[in-house]
C-alpha cells in the first residue's frame, strides 16, 4: 500500500545478493566505444541501407496510480533546480498533457521508439478512475501508446483475477460492464511479472519478458515488483502469490534472453532510491556515479547481471537518472519519472548491430517535465469527460467542509491526523469502549485543499476529493490490545522491517509521544512518553484500537497489529471519513486541519 521505500534487505536477502555479486564479478570489460560523429557510423555497414549503430529512444514513466485528470496541490507540482541553487515549482502532470508532450518526443525518432512504465499504473486512483476498477487508466494507457510495463504492487490491490482482467478484457464480475453495449477490451500492452510465481503452477502468473523487433533491432524488456510486495499490499489481494528475488529473477531471464539471441535488456523494476535532492534535474551522479542517491535500488542495480542495459525504476516516486556501477565495474544508467504523470523520462541506446547489444558508454538519459502549457490531447479530454460524467452523480456530493488547505506531508501529517480522528470517531459510533485510533501513511494518498477544484465552491469536501485521499475500500476494524503491545506497535514503526525507513502511524487525538530520530531502532521511541489522554500506558490494561483492515492484518511492518482480539469489522474507512465530516462540519462551521502537534520529534 505504501509508496515510500521500505526497509527490507533482510540478511539472507543480502547473502543473496552477494553470492550474485560474486558470481558476477568477472564478468567481460567495457563495450567498444561508439564512432564519434553519425558519418562514421554510416560508413561501418554491416548489411545493405542498415548503419551499425542505431539509436533506438526509450520513453518511460512509472507511478501513474490513475491520475488522468492533472493532480492537485503538491502532488501536481515538481521542483526544478537552477545552477545557482535556487529552485522553483513546476504546475505538472495530467494525461492530457503527458499524451502531447509523449507524441511531440516521439518525432525525434519515429521508428525507433519504445515507451515503457516500471509499475503501479493503476491502484490508489483518484475516483475517475477508481470507481471503474480502472478500466478509464487502461484505456488512457492504450491511447498513450504504452508498449510494455512491469506491474507494481498496487496491481495486486485487487488481486490477480482482477489483474488478470486488466490485462485480457471483459466485464467487472460485480459491477458489470460500465458503459452499454461495450465491453472492456483490457490493456493492448503486456504487463510484465517475472518474479511473481502462482503457488498452484510453479510459473510466473504473468508474461516474464517481452522483445521489441524492429528493422533487426531487437530490445528485450524483464519486468518485476519489489519482493516485499506481501508486506504493502492486503493478503487477500496476494493470496496464492510468491514474490521472488528481483535480482536473481532478473539474471535468470536476462540470461534465456541471451540464449534466444536478445543482448539488448532493460530492467523494468518497481522498486526504487531516493535522491538527496527533491528537485526533478538533480544531478545524483554528483561528485562521482551514483552518489546521490540511495535506498533498495542501489544494492539491486549493482548486482544486477551486466547483460542488462539500463534500468527502469519506480514504487518511490522520487525523479532521478543515475548511473550504478554494475557487478563488472560498468556504468549503467537507472531511472526514476517521480509519479502521477508529472515527469517522463527519455533514455537513448544506441544499438550495435554488429554485436545486437548496447553499447552502453553511449546510453544518456533526462527526465522532462509533463508542463501544462502545451495544447491538450483531444483523444485525452474526450475520454476524461466521458468517465467524469458516468462519475459526476457520486463525486460530486458533497461530504463535508474545511477551513484551510489539510496537507499530506510531514512525518506526522494533518491528513492523517484528520483520518485517525475519524476513524476514532466512527470507532465509538459502533463501541463507545474504543480507545484510539492508528492511520498508516501509505494509506493516505493526497491532501484536502481548501480551493474549489470544479463548481462545489471552497473548502468543500466532495466525494471525489474523498476517494482520492483514500482510494482502497479498506475497512474499519477494532481489535483488542494489551497496553505493552501497543508500545510494541509503536515501536514497529522505527524497527524491525522498518528501521531503514520508518513508518510513522498518525494517531487520533489524545495519543502522544516522542519520536527521537538521534536514536536508533526501538529506541527512538521514548517509553516513558507516551500517554493517552495524558495518562501513562498501562502494559497490562487492555486498550480498544481502530485501524484499516490492511494494518489490521499485520501490513506495512506491523506484526503486532495482526495479533488483535475480539475483532469487530465496520464500513469501509472512506464512508467513515463521509460520516465524521457530515457529522462535525458545516458550510457555516467547517473543520479545521489538525496541528499535527501529537508526536513530538528530536532530530
Amino acid at each position: 500500500m505504501s509508496a515510500t521505500p521500505q526497509a527490507r534487505r533482510r540478511r539472507s536477502r543480502r547473502n543473496r545478493i552477494l553470492a550474485v555479486a560474486a558470481g558476477l564479478a568477472t564478468v567481460g570489460a567495457l563495450a567498444a566505444a561508439i564512432p564519434a560523429s553519425a558519418g562514421e557510423a554510416q560508413s561501418q555497414k554491416p548489411g545493405k541501407n542498415k548503419p551499425r549503430y542505431q539509436d533506438v529512444q526509450l520513453l518511460s514513466f512509472n507511478d501513474l496510480h490513475g491520475n488522468l485528470e492533472p493532480p492537485a496541490g503538491s502532488s501536481g507540482r515538481v521542483t526544478e533546480l537552477h545552477e545557482d541553487g535556487t529552485t522553483t515549482t513546476i504546475n505538472a502532470g495530467g494525461v492530457e498533457y503527458l499524451a502531447t508532450h509523449l507524441r511531440e518526443a516521439r518525432k525525434v525518432n519515429p521508428k525507433f521508439s519504445i515507451t515503457a512504465a516500471a509499475g503501479d499504473m493503476v491502484g490508489a486512483s483518484p475516483l475517475i478512475s477508481g470507481l471503474f476498477h480502472d478500466e478509464p487508466t487502461i484505456e488512457a494507457l492504450n491511447g498513450l501508446e504504452l508498449d510494455v510495463t512491469s506491474v507494481g504492487n498496487h496491481e495486486f490491490d485487487e488481486g490477480a483475477k482482477e489483474l488478470a482482467r486488466l490485462q485480457k478484457g471483459g466485464c467487472h464480475k460485480v459491477d458489470g460492464c460500465y458503459v452499454e453495449g461495450k465491453k472492456f477490451k483490457g490493456a493492448d500492452f503486456p504487463y510484465l511479472a517475472a518474479n511473481v510465481i502462482e503457488d498452484k503452477t510453479k510459473k510466473p502468473l504473468l508474461k516474464p519478458y517481452w522483445v521489441w523487433k524492429k528493422n533487426g533491432v531487437k530490445v528485450g524488456f524483464i519486468g518485476v515488483t519489489l519482493e516485499d510486495t506481501p508486506g504493502v499490499v492486503s493478503a487477500e489481494g496476494v493470496k496464492g502469490l510468491t514474490f521472488k528475488d528481483e535480482v536473481e529473477t532478473i539474471n535468470k531471464y536476462a540470461k534465456e534472453l541471451e540464449s534466444q539471441g536478445v543482448k539488448s535488456v532493460v530492467a523494468l523494476i518497481h522498486e526504487g532510491g531516493l535522491p538527496a535532492s527533491q528537485s526533478y534535474n538533480y544531478d545524483c551522479d554528483s561528485p562521482g556515479a551514483g552518489d546521490g542517491i540511495s535506498g533498495p535500488i542501489v544494492d539491486i542495480a549493482k548486482n544486477i547481471t551486466p547483460k542488462v542495459d539500463a534500468v527502469v525504476t519506480g514504487h518511490t516516486h522520487a525523479a532521478y537518472a543515475c548511473t550504478i556501477n554494475d557487478p563488472a565495474g560498468k556504468p549503467r544508467m537507472v531511472t526514476s519519472a517521480a509519479s502521477f504523470g508529472r515527469l517522463y523520462t527519455d533514455t537513448t541506446l544506441t544499438y550495435d548491430r554488429q554485436t545486437g547489444d548496447i553499447a552502453r558508454t553511449a546510453v544518456k538519459s533526462a527526465n522532462h517535465v509533463v508542463t501544462r502549457d502545451v495544447a491538450k490531447a483531444a483523444d485525452m479530454t474526450a475520454l476524461i469527460s466521458k468517465w467524469n460524467t458516468l462519475a459526476a452523480p457520486i463525486g460530486n456530493r458533497a461530504i463535508g467542509y474545511i477551513s484551510a488547505d489539510v496537507p499530506n506531508a510531514g512525518t506526522e501529517s494533518p491528513m492523517g491526523d484528520l483520518i485517525a480522528d475519524a476513524q476514532y470517531w466512527y470507532g465509538k459510533t459502533l463501541d463507545p469502549e474504543v480507545d484510539l485510533a492508528l492511520m498508516n501513511p501509505g494509506g493516505v494518498r493526497a491532501p484536502l485543499t481548501y480551493a474549489a477544484k470544479g463548481t462545489e465552491g471552497d473548502g468543500v469536501v466532495t466525494y471525489a476529493e474523498g476517494f482520492t485521499v483514500q482510494p482502497f475500500s479498506n475497512t474499519v476494524n477494532l481489535q483488542d490490545f494489551t497496553g505493552a503491545q501497543l508500545v510494541s506497535v509503536l515501536k514497529e514503526q522505527v524497527s524491525g522491517s522498518n528501521t531503514a525507513a520508518p513508518k510513522v502511524l498518525l494517531p487520533s487525538s489524545g495519543l502522544t509521544y516522542t519520536l527521537d530520530l538521534t536514536k536508533s531502532g526501538a529506541d527512538r521511541v521514548v517509553t516513558d512518553t507516551i500517554r493517552l489522554n495524558g495518562a501513562p500506558i498501562d502494559p497490562a490494561a487492555t486498550y480498544r484500537v481502530a485501524t484499516n483492515s490492511f494494518l489490521a492484518g499485520g501490513g506495512d511492518g506491523f506484526p503486532t497489529l495482526g495479533q488483535g482480539t475480539n475483532d469487530l469489522v465496520g464500513a469501509d474507512d472512506l464512508a467513515a471519513l463521509e460520516q465524521y465530516l457530515l457529522a462535525n462540519s458545516s458550510a457555516t462551521a467547517p473543520i479545521a486541519p489538525p496541528a499535527a502537534n501529537r508526536i513530538a520529534i528530536i532530530s
